[in-house]
């Protein structure tokens, strides 16, 4: 189930690289990349297998250049988050060691509203069959990992779970049936971390209404847009 084949691997490497140097190139079409059914995506998260997911070549390539672009802009991916997207201040101690901290309300994870954003995926990963949205659940509070893996503790897991499970679950619960069938969740490790640091943690949803994901992500509901 691998987004492309071996052989295409150093072709859309090289794009992607000069996509990052002098902007997007065009990708031909015998090197697009796999679409993901959401049956699919649930057993590669359930396996674990997260490095199978990701943007295919023809969008990666956008995403390296508004990359660059942004890092000459704000220094760094992380820097224009916090900035932009987050409106959060990281502490004066934050350091290139650390990454951003942050005065938590709470010092549990999504224990307080105050201190997680739930946003859509600016560059969500077109690798995902139709009608699936892309959440991302920033955290000021950072979520232990084990040292060794780098992949969450069963503690940690079952704060997400809970999580989880009383922000999108419930509220999809309130729709009707199957609400658990149309939620998963998975929380990459640092070296597939696309901005390493700032923590936080991704939410797939299916066919969910856009007033719904509206109301997830603090956005107004254009109807229009429906």
């Amino acid at each position: 189930m691998e987004s492309a084949t071996a052989s295409s691997i150093p072709a859309w490497a090289a794009l992607e690289t000069r996509s990052a140097e002098s902007g997007p190139q065009v990708i031909p079409p015998e090197l697009h990349g796999k679409v993901f059914s959401w049956k699919e995506i649930k057993k590669v998260i359930e396996e674990n297998r997260l490095d199978v997911i990701r943007r295919r070549p023809e969008d990666r390539v956008v995403y390296k250049a508004w990359c660059k672009k942004t890092i000459e802009e704000h220094g760094s991916i992380t820097g224009y988050m916090c900035v932009k997207r987050l409106q959060w201040t990281p502490l004066p101690e934050s350091s290139a060691e650390t990454g951003p901290l942050f005065d938590a309300c709470d010092p549990m994870p999504f224990a307080d509203s105050r201190d997680y954003k739930i946003l859509r995926n600016d560059w969500p990963y077109g690798s995902f069959e139709a009608g699936i949205e892309h959440l991302i659940v920033w955290s000021k509070a950072r979520i232990p990992v084990d040292k060794e893996t780098g992949l969450v503790t069963p503690e940690s897991r079952q704060l997400i779970e809970h999580f989880v499970q009383r922000t999108f679950v419930s509220r999809l619960e309130m729709e009707g049936a199957e609400a658990d069938e149309k939620v998963v969740w998975f929380k990459n490790w640092v070296a597939l971390q696309s901005v390493p640091g700032l923590e936080h943690i991704h939410v797939l949803v299916k066919d969910v209404p856009e007033n719904i994901i509206v109301e997830w992500a603090g956005e107004k509901f254009n109807p229009l847009q429906s």
